[in-house]
């Protein structure tokens, strides 16, 4: 059963400049976009839900559709909001990787001045809002000075009263993810930014990905304390080429950054046995479950998740469908609500057109002069539209 959400498009035709040693790709053909995609992104626009809208669309690590429509800027930085949580999770399992983290231990092993109102949480609990701290409309790390480290964030945090017995209850969009930040700068001496730097950004390419505090304001950068769920900010280039890194099972162009086993933590639902207490508005009407910083939209009986998204309160909309390996993201600005249906039969759209079979690239052969003779009333399902 897949869940339909939908996401915001992504970005122009303009190549990002690399980190020295990075490997640029090449430039592939890129398919003509389906008039049905097309189409419903413009209805995004026509009907108000956004000013505009990019979208990318992936498989194997091929671009198949860059779509927009609407007033856009493709390669401008957008603040991504939840959309945040997959990309904080994914450097928190490299340190797994690496043997400094445990998903299942203490964290007091790592912070002992948690202990007692944090001893028995895990990073697991943390990254899938399962530790008893509350939720999203407490606000805890959002009313933190951006000015303190995450370990005094982790320490104000913990010492605020528990809503529920860790493992228990899920909540969304509380403020583990702070301390899951402080454990990654404790056992690395480093501070994040610099981590995702170097773990994330330089090897993926991703040029113009920063994190910062989220204010009224917008996200204020280079803070010490950064939003670690919400304080994002990326263009839908760069948050494409993190996709592929989980959609490729860890590697990206053949460069393993991510152990099979941590993408298997990544993308199977840790909510399972748990009681689902509170979800935003903007995830459709069907249940869902949640892994490590993704919705779990869908999943086998073995938990496994078919179908994962991130979607943020901003409008940004990355997901993937493992069954027909396709993955994109949405970006706009927005509220997620307001463009949720429209992303849904976008998402559906791009899933009957490219799912199952190679989109059709442009051809500048002409046609028969028996197909001018007798041309088609309409265009067919899935027959490709004009250039983005």
């Amino acid at each position: 059963m897949m869940i339909r959400c939908l996401f915001p498009a992504l970005m122009g035709a303009t190549a990002l400049s690399l980190w020295p040693g990075t490997p640029t790709p090449a430039r592939a053909q890129v398919a003509l976009t389906p008039v049905e995609v097309q189409a419903g992104l413009d209805t995004l626009v026509h009907a108000g839900a956004a000013p505009g809208v990019i979208l990318l669309v992936y498989r194997d690590e091929r671009l198949l559709y860059r779509a927009r429509a609407g007033d856009i800027d493709s390669d401008r930085p957008l603040p991504v909001a939840s959309a945040s949580k997959w990309m904080a999770a994914a450097l928190l399992m490299m340190l797994v990787d690496d043997g400094l983290l445990s998903l299942d231990g203490p964290i007091s092993e790592h912070l002992p001045e948690l202990a007692g109102g944090a001893d028995d949480i895990t990073l697991r609990q943390l990254l899938s809002y399962t530790a008893g701290q509350g939720g999203l409309t407490e606000f805890a790390d959002l009313r933190l000075s951006p000015d303190i480290s995450l370990r005094e964030a982790a320490r104000q945090i913990a010492a605020q009263p528990r809503r529920d017995a860790p493992g228990s209850v899920f909540r969304y969009g509380g403020p583990s993810f702070q301390i899951a930040g402080a454990l990654a700068e404790t056992v690395t001496g480093r501070s994040w930014g610099d981590l995702f730097d170097e773990r994330l950004a330089r090897p993926l390419g991703l040029r113009q990905t920063t994190w910062g505090a989220v204010t009224r304001a917008g996200v204020r950068p280079g803070v010490p304390n950064p939003n670690l769920q919400a304080g994002l900010v990326t263009t839908a280039d760069d948050y494409g080429r993190f996709l592929g890194l989980i959609a490729n099972d860890g590697v990206m162009q053949g460069r393993r950054l991510l152990s099979s086993g941590a993408i298997a933590a990544l993308t199977s639902a840790a909510t399972l046995d748990t009681r689902m207490a509170f979800t935003p508005p903007g995830l459709g009407e069907t249940p869902v479950q949640y892994a490590l910083g993704a919705w779990c939209e869908a999943h086998d009986a073995d938990g496994r998740c078919t179908t994962l998204s991130s979607p943020g309160a901003r409008g940004a909309y990355p997901w993937i469908d493992r069954d027909t390996g396709l993955y994109g993201v949405f970006l706009m600005t927005s509220r997620l609500p307001r463009v949720q249906p429209h992303i849904q039969r976008t998402r559906d759209a791009v899933r009957a057109c490219a799912g199952s079979r190679e989109p059709e690239l442009p051809t500048a052969t002409p046609r028969s002069s028996a197909d001018q003779a007798d041309p088609p009333r309409g265009p067919a399902p899935c027959a490709p539209g004009r250039p983005s």
